[in-house]
């Protein structure tokens, strides 16, 4: 049986998707050439460029990738019969592990602002985990109101802050701990 050309398509895509990762966290963005990619990959630059526009859109396809993957292992730690709390203690961990992906650091914390810029990054992050982390907040900070949106971006900040140190090789639990006395510092500071 024979695989549909859609089918195909999408191997290809992902090929090139693979591809291209393992160059970029290798090489890093600006050292990874196109034909270096489309060697790896096993096609054409026609192939490469009937998917993605160049280089770039290829580079953010790849983290687009990341940051689903990344907020798709912290919904699947974060089930709904946990308290706010602990919903995002254990979505705080889940992020750290998958983060933990070896080059994930490097490409969507280091790379991927320098090439996309802040404003690209800070969409495919609001996309992705910021918005869980968001809803976390609501549910565990009931009076943060307008403050809601700004304690979401700063926490979500302070925890890439931390996967970087962690990935740099720095204590995972002192981050874990930290991370915990700021949701409750910021849940005591609300509640007065």
């Amino acid at each position: 049986m024979s695989r549909s050309n859609r089918e195909r398509t999408e191997q290809t895509r992902q090929t090139l998707l693979d591809s291209a990762r393992a160059l970029f966290v290798e090489k890093g963005y600006a050292d990874t050439a196109t034909p270096d990619i489309v060697a790896a990959a096993g096609v054409t630059r026609g192939a490469l460029y009937h998917h993605f526009e160049d280089k770039k859109a290829l580079f953010r396809a790849v983290i687009e990738r990341e940051a689903m993957a990344v907020a798709e292992a912290i919904e699947a730690r974060t089930p709904n019969r946990l308290t706010p709390r602990e919903a995002l203690l254990d979505g705080g961990s889940a992020y750290f592990d998958a983060m933990a992906q070896e080059g994930r650091t490097k490409l969507m914390l280091l790379e991927a602002p320098a090439v996309l810029g802040l404003s690209d990054t800070s969409a495919i992050d609001q996309e992705n985990a910021e918005t869980t982390l968001q809803r976390g907040l609501e549910a565990y900070l009931p009076g943060a109101g307008p403050m809601l949106l700004p304690i979401t971006r700063l926490l979500s900040a302070a925890f890439d802050r931390a996967a970087i140190a962690i990935d740099a090789g720095e204590s995972r639990s002192d981050y874990e701990r930290a991370i915990a006395a700021l949701l409750d510092s910021l849940a005591d500071h609300l509640r007065r």
